[in-house]
């Protein structure tokens, strides 16, 4: 990662290469042989592309870089068809009209604005919102079995927010349908694929990218990549809240660290959505902690009760009820807790035991099974439910026909971005973001290759960085102190849910900016236990990206005195006009800097479709 001149920042991002030495000998090493130079041990791969991760957004990269004729390398953190996306339940997003003939594009980028409070990308989202209706005609193509309804048309369902029944669905597991369609076409196309390597640094001299460097996480041997194309579709960063809905070892902010010091900006990192329904309660075990419980839940009739028995979103939203927008649903349950009607276990009580319990099972079998396990039958009993960090919209600042970042070489995708979602995202649009921009990045990348990508050039320069991060890591794993990465991660989630939680201000925002300082200060005494196949290991190396990604965050926020979708600040609960700004952070001379971009119009069709005001009308599932 590239040397960043303010201290404070530095000791976040690099503090486990603060021991490498800057005279290592320069030398161009070919593939063949292990090579080595004090440091790690590695191997040199060339590929004219590198994909970096493997779920849906990933996957459609590949797809259309291998229909085009180009072999990418897709590498990935865990074994193939092992990621985020299988965490996506609900369902995606495309205006077919199958229920609702009515339903067009321009009223699902409508829809988007609305739910993004208009910081969104007009570009991205009518690219997106055009896209889908092929894209889900392409899954159907490649055998993902979406469910139908009677007249043998695509099923779709209300989601929170939606105007109309636009979410198209596997039952309660349509990320892990999804991914399970997407990786078998990329194994029919035979794209070249490593599991369990993480990646570390990208080799970028601020302009341009000439590869990446990263290890083996079963072998601890070191792995250069050469190449001139790298993309980022590494997911995002809600994991760094203590409650959050995703595996603890990833959505760690892996994504925006390697872009941000490669040279590229980041926007809008303030937005961080709430899902309003993890599980909670002991109960349902420490593992289960935050786990989600899919809005298909309530888009299929679930309710919403506290512990009066109240079904209290008839204060909050009458209209909409539970199918209101995520973050008004998310701070409605944490008022009602704050306020002393929540559960014992600080939650509330989701029901559906009012639908036919086959129709449940047929609808919701995954979560049927979750919960049957935990010794709960949801078509009985309620579930205990409270919010939990689920999503970014902020990220990488893109050109979404392209993947561009600014920097040569470097483009990214998925969650790893911003722009779609603008200030919160509409559900179901996560999936259908990864395939539509997926594809057009892809095709970008494609048309953009040269010759000259099939033997790509590592400078000397890039050489001898590439082998001071692999001697960083070697010194990394000798680290015998007394605090542990896990535990400084720990602390880290902890720090963020209580000081840029879903609610925010001022003053909390300095206290875990000052908080933040603190912790870092504590890497010095960091115990790193056995090697690099270690999860001590794996955790250190998150733990300087995250570290980075939260300080961005938590100036942003601090940056944002309004109100806005996912972020509320208490001490300026207003949405402000003035604010219809993005906030785009880059590495300055003095650190990370923050400055305001102004965004722009959609397009007429969307325009009138804003001004007609569609909206969801619940009652329909009354």
């Amino acid at each position: 990662m590239t040397e960043i001149a303010n201290d404070s920042h530095r000791r976040g991002a690099d503090d486990y290469r603060a021991g490498a030495t800057a005279g290592v000998e320069n030398c161009i090493e070919t593939e063949g042989d292990p090579k080595s130079n004090g440091g790690l041990e590695y191997v040199v791969v060339t590929t004219p592309v590198l994909i970096v991760g493997a779920g849906a957004a990933g996957a459609r990269v590949a797809i259309e870089l291998a229909e085009s004729g180009v072999d990418p390398l897709v590498i990935g953190k865990r074994e193939h068809g092992d990621a985020h996306t299988t965490w996506a339940a609900g369902g995606v997003n495309a205006a077919l009209g199958s229920l609702d003939p009515a339903d067009d594009w321009a009223i699902h980028a409508a829809d988007t604005f609305n739910e993004g409070h208009h910081l969104n990308d007009p570009e991205a989202v009518e690219l997106t919102a055009q896209e889908m209706p092929d894209r889900i005609r392409e899954l159907v193509e490649w055998g993902m079995p979406f469910d139908r309804t009677d007249d043998g048309e695509i099923n779709q369902r209300y989601f929170g927010a939606q105007s109309y029944r636009r979410t198209c669905f596997v039952g309660d597991r349509t990320g892990e349908a999804m991914l399970e369609t997407l990786i078998g076409r990329v194994r029919d196309l035979e794209v070249p694929y490593r599991e369990n390597v993480m990646i570390t640094r990208l080799l970028s001299d601020g302009e341009r990218v000439d590869g990446a460097v990263g290890f083996d996480m079963e072998t601890g041997e070191g792995l250069l990549f050469r190449t001139n194309h790298v993309v980022l579709a590494a997911g995002g960063f809600s994991a760094l809240y203590h409650r959050h809905s995703s595996r603890d070892d990833e959505n760690n902010g892996d994504g925006q660290a390697l872009a941000l010091e490669a040279g590229a900006r980041l926007m809008d990192l303030e937005f961080v959505q709430f899902h309003p329904t993890g599980m909670v309660g002991e109960r349902y075990g420490e593992e289960w902690d935050g786990r989600l419980v899919t809005e298909a839940v309530r888009g299929e009739g679930g309710r919403l009760y506290n512990a009066e028995g109240e079904r209290f979103m008839e204060r909050y939203s009458p209209d909409q009820m539970e199918l209101d927008a995520r973050d008004v649903a998310a701070r409605a349950i944490a008022r009602e807790v704050r306020e002393v009607r929540g559960t014992d276990d600080g939650g509330v009580s989701l029901d559906i035991t009012h639908r036919d319990a086959e129709y449940v099972r047929e609808r919701l079998p995954s979560m049927v099974e979750r919960f049957d396990s935990l010794g709960v039958d949801i078509t009985e009993e309620p579930m205990t439910v409270a919010p939990t960090a689920h999503y970014t919209m902020g990220g990488v600042d893109i050109d979404f026909r392209t993947g561009e970042t600014g920097v040569e070489g470097l483009y990214a995708v998925g969650e790893t971005v911003a722009g779609v979602h603008g200030a919160n995202r509409l559900g179901g649009n996560s999936l259908a973001e990864t395939v539509a921009i997926g594809k057009l990045v892809g095709d970008h990348v494609a048309s953009a290759l040269t010759d000259a990508d099939e033997d790509p050039d590592v400078t000397n320069g890039q050489q001898a960085l590439a082998e001071r991060e692999f001697q960083a890591l070697r010194e990394l794993t000798a680290s015998d102190g007394n605090v542990t990465p896990m535990g400084l991660l720990e602390d880290l989630g902890d720090l963020l849910w209580d000081h840029a939680g879903i609610l925010r201000d001022d003053a909390g925002l300095r206290e875990g900016l000052a908080k933040l300082d603190a912790l870092r200060e504590r890497i010095a005494d960091l115990r790193v236990e056995s090697d690099f196949t270690s999860k001590s290991f794996e955790y250190a190396v998150d733990l300087s990206m995250s570290l980075t990604v939260a300080e961005a965050m938590l100036r942003a926020a601090l940056e944002r005195t309004e109100s806005r979708g996912a972020h509320y600040r208490t001490d300026y609960p207003e949405t402000e006009s003035d604010w219809r700004v993005n906030l785009v952070t880059a590495v300055g001379t003095d650190g990370l800097s923050i400055s305001r971009r102004g965004v722009g119009e959609p397009g007429p069709a969307v325009r009138e479709a804003l001004a007609e005001g569609y909206e969801l009308d619940y009652h329909h599932l009354e």
